[in-house]
């Protein structure tokens, strides 16, 4: 990973998200500061915990973005997490420990790509040859001795022979001349249909595969599949890429990321912090601080892949905070977050910057969607100040839902196009202030219809 300043995170950011400076500052000193603690001594490198954020602010400003963002910047196995799932499942909650099982699960999987496109042409070369093998069977050697001397011209002529139209399969092969051929392969079979035992709580998320338990002492059994040429380069390509990567340099890989690089991203944090009434708090959601607490602090977490320490995974928490505040939260759990951001509330002006800068934006998007039917579409600079108006309108008068409000209006103001754009004669389509406002003016008139459409 190449180690970016924070100013060069934050210019990364800028990209995708508007506003928002003083998050992405946090966020970014954070993320510099994971590549300086890898530049101290072992001695100190593993005092140097890292400093966790809690963004405060209301959905639709960039919360969940920001962070998914970074981990893409740092190439860092991330999972979001809702704080409130822990209260769903009975008095104690689902296991909070899976949050961590469920990142070591992603980074095994993206070491595992990684390595899966390190070695693609080796495995699909190799693929090649077996797929070669099966439509043109090597000459087979004759085991008489008496016969093999007098028979050694012939033989060395027909493996010429062989020799020469492998050549040919194998340029017909390329050329894609044989696609429409069928093969059979011999494939893995289940041996018998996967079974979970449900372990206690605290374990649930440790579920036991009885045929990985197994499997190394049953013989391997296999079925035979008529499959097309293209599809059988797949298959093999895959089983040969499997052979080439050692599985536990992956595992042994992919714990290291967590452990270090690691982002957990626990949204709805707001949802457990029970704001105190006449000095009592709800006992339930302060048993789920308590539960993430250790976690937080740091601790081992028993992992299908073994142990894994979470001291140094960052997390970073996320709230509206409408009817509690982070004060609320238990004074442990409080300490363990010590770097707080309050996210601003959007306004019609950001909408704009939203709707057409970021490199993601919705009108980007929905040019780039339009010009697949070779349909260009064009926005005046008042049909998107209209639409950020409107936005921005609905915001006020109902659930302010942000950013998110955006992709409502521009479904619905686009919906008529979208509908028939493939049965239109029109390869151009302007949309004007006019349009939008005609197109959204009943809607944005009628109330009662706003609540359930907008």
């Amino acid at each position: 990973m190449e180690a970016l300043t924070p100013k060069q995170i934050v210019a990364e950011l800028d990209k995708y998200i508007i506003g928002q400076d003083k998050a992405k500052k946090a966020v970014a000193i954070a993320l510099r500061n994971r590549w300086r603690r890898q530049q101290v001594s072992d001695d100190l490198r593993e005092e140097i915990m890292p400093n966790n954020i809690i963004m405060i602010g209301p959905t639709g400003v960039g919360k969940t973005e920001i962070a998914r963002r970074l981990a893409n910047l740092a190439q860092a196995p991330f999972i979001k997490v809702e704080a409130s799932k822990f209260t769903e499942v009975g008095y104690v909650g689902r296991d909070v420990e899976s949050m961590v099982r469920d990142l070591v699960d992603l980074s095994v999987d993206m070491v595992k790509a990684g390595r899966m496109k390190e070695v693609e042409k080796d495995s699909e070369r190799q693929a090649e040859e077996r797929l070669l093998d099966i439509l043109l069977p090597p000459p087979q050697q004759k085991s008489n001795r008496g016969k093999r001397a007098a028979s050694t011209g012939a033989h060395r002529e027909a493996e010429a022979r062989w020799q020469r139209t492998r050549e040919k399969l194998h340029k017909q092969l390329n050329e894609g001349r044989l696609d429409k051929r069928m093969v059979e392969l011999e494939l893995p079979s289940d041996r018998f249909p996967m079974v979970e035992i449900f372990s206690p709580i605290g374990m649930e998320e440790m579920g036991i595969n009885i045929q990985e338990m197994f499997g190394g002492m049953l013989p391997p059994r296999t079925k035979r599949r008529r499959v097309s040429i293209p599809e059988a380069r797949k298959i093999l390509s895959q089983e040969e890429a499997q052979k080439l990567i050692d599985m536990e340099k992956v595992i042994a890989t992919a714990i290291e990321r967590v452990e270090n690089a690691g982002i957990v991203f626990l949204d709805e944090i707001d949802k457990i912090a029970g704001e105190r009434v006449r000095g009592e708090v709800d006992i339930s959601r302060e048993g789920v601080q308590r539960d993430i607490l250790p976690i937080v602090e740091g601790s081992t977490v028993m992992t299908k892949y073994g142990m894994v320490r979470s001291d140094h995974i960052l997390f970073i928490a996320a709230g509206a905070f409408h009817g509690s505040k982070p004060s609320d939260l238990i004074p442990e759990l409080q300490g363990r977050f010590p770097i707080r951001v309050e996210l601003d509330s959007l306004t019609a002006k950001d909408f704009v910057r939203i709707l057409t800068e970021p490199k993601n934006a919705l009108i980007k998007q929905y040019i780039a969607m339009l010009k697949t039917e070779e349909v260009t579409v064009t926005f005046t600079k008042g049909a998107i100040e209209e639409i950020a108006q409107l936005a921005d309108e609905v915001n006020m008068r109902m659930e302010n839902i942000g950013a998110r409000r955006l992709h409502t209006v521009m479904t619905l103001l686009l919906e008529e196009i979208m509908f028939s754009v493939p049965d239109m004669q029109k390869s151009r389509i302007r949309i004007t202030q006019k349009y939008v406002q005609d197109a959204l003016k009943d809607i944005v008139e009628d109330e009662d219809i706003s609540q359930y459409i907008l």
